[in-house]
């Protein structure tokens, strides 16, 4: 297996331009979950693996509540399907709250402090839905001080906890809600299973990938992280690349139809920012860029599965203005490539695109 089959594979696993999806709550969960901290980006990221997606569709699942944006992993915001969100909060959230200790002394937030945020927190929202200023208000009522950064670590906590998630936009501005409320009770999972599950999700969805790639990505112990992958094993194909193990599913690595071409990526799209090695998304040429490994966590240029640039854009009035910046001069058919992608990205938000 070559790096560049590795970039194909993943390519066919992701659904990247396939249209494989016919709702958004399918592709969250299909990946178990998805990478949401830039939620316009995240929108995007779920519209390219929709067919003919548009971008207020998209977040209509995030209004009807098929999927939830919260912190299940790595301290950082992801989609999750509405019925996985309890399960994947238990396995990695009580590591992620370990793991934020040395933060919480330095802003003077204590085990007092958090349990009367809770409770504050919990009245303030009991049937409704909050911005972040209108909770830093009943917070600071409630007397519990929310200068800098305590707020959003106390957010962060109460969602970590399971108290709470993102709910819909108002406007412009992202509410919260009580986590009972807004998602339906769903099944809960052993601890056994909840790692098999996500095991399984994440080399079926980002394979073929390491198992170093799923603890980063997953946030778990190296030893939870083995131990999901031997319970899931039996499902997936191992892989041997470089004297590096990797596994993925069997349909994967049979597909033959790899969608091509040119796609604008958002920014930690989960095709770049969801392994800890992302040499293989690189081009032997781009390996020694000094930037290139950061590079593609900000809105990427892929072509045929490889990165081959930046890109930005500006709205206009009638129209959305692409800027790329590109590694290397791209092959006629690559322009016309991601001229196509560019009008695909308009058309997710209704506009047509120029390509500056």
């Amino acid at each position: 297996m070559k790096t560049s089959e590795v970039a194909r594979l993943r390519l066919q696993g992701q659904g990247i331009g396939a249209g494989r999806f016919e709702k958004p709550a399918d592709a969250v969960r299909w990946f178990g979950a998805v990478q949401a901290q830039d939620y316009l980006g995240s929108l995007w990221a779920l519209g390219l693996r929709l067919p003919g997606a548009v971008e207020s569709e998209v977040e209509r699942a995030v209004v009807d509540r098929s999927i939830v944006r919260t912190w299940p992993m790595r301290g950082t915001l992801h989609f999750v399907a509405a019925e996985d969100v309890r399960w994947m909060l238990s396995l990695a959230g009580a590591r992620t709250i370990a793991r934020a200790a040395g933060r919480y002394r330095q802003l003077g937030l204590d085990g007092a402090t958090f349990a009367k945020s809770r409770r504050v927190i919990e009245r303030a929202l009991r049937g409704r839905q909050l911005t972040r200023p209108e909770l830093a208000a009943a917070l600071e009522r409630g007397g519990v001080r929310t200068e800098g950064q305590r707020l959003i670590h106390l957010l962060n906590r109460s969602a970590l906890e399971g108290l709470t998630c993102y709910a819909a936009r108002r406007g412009k501005q992202f509410t919260f809600a009580l986590l009972e409320e807004w998602a339906a009770p769903s099944k809960s999972l052993s601890r056994a299973e909840a790692l098999a599950e996500l095991a399984a999700r994440y080399f079926r969805s980002h394979g073929p990938a390491t198992l170093q790639d799923f603890v980063w990505w997953s946030s778990l112990t190296t030893t939870d992280a083995r131990a999901g992958l031997e319970l899931a094993a039996a499902d997936l194909q191992r892989e041997v690349f470089d004297d590096e193990t990797y596994w993925l599913s069997p349909p994967t690595r049979a597909a033959v139809d790899v969608q091509k071409g040119a796609q604008l990526l958002p920014a930690f799209d989960e095709y770049t920012v969801a392994y800890k090695d992302r040499g293989a998304i690189l081009h032997p040429s781009h390996t020694l860029r000094p930037d290139a490994a950061t590079a593609v966590l900000g809105p990427t240029v892929i072509i045929d599965g490889r990165a081959a640039g930046t890109w930005k854009r500006t709205l206009k009035r009638e129209s959305v203005v692409i800027e790329t910046n590109l590694w290397a001069t791209l092959k006629r058919t690559e322009r016309d490539a991601l001229e196509e992608g560019a009008q695909r990205y308009g058309e997710f938000l209704g506009l047509p695109a120029v390509v500056a």
